[in-house]
């Protein structure tokens, strides 16, 4: 078996939960494309994991600290959360949080 074979789906490695075809997924690059990423190293995630971590953390602090599965799963809240959704079937997935970017973005215009 292969990480591609359906039988045996690839494993999200932040909430370590399958990752089964047709379940919303994203290619997290370790070091934001911002921050000189582009083409570095990524992991497949649930959609809903690479929300929380652009809803938590900024570009710089992903680039500086939090760039390898686990400094992202040793973060605080990002731990809680990444515990809370693997109590969760596979598919599962909420709107999630506004990235940091967006929200300061949207403080700016008011």
């Amino acid at each position: 078996m292969t990480e591609t074979d359906p039988i045996c789906p690839p494993i999200c490695p932040l909430c370590l939960r399958p990752i089964p075809p047709g379940v919303k997924q994203s290619q997290h690059h370790l070091i934001p494309k911002l921050k000189g990423g582009k083409g570095g190293p990524t992991i497949l995630v649930h959609h809903i994991c690479h929300q929380e971590i652009h809803a938590t953390l900024t570009e710089a602090e992903l680039a500086r600290e939090f760039n390898t599965p686990e400094t992202l799963r040793a973060h605080p809240q990002l731990a809680g959360f990444f515990d809370w959704v693997s109590k969760r079937p596979p598919e599962f997935h909420a709107r999630g949080r506004s990235s940091l970017r967006k929200q300061r973005s949207r403080k700016r215009r008011k």
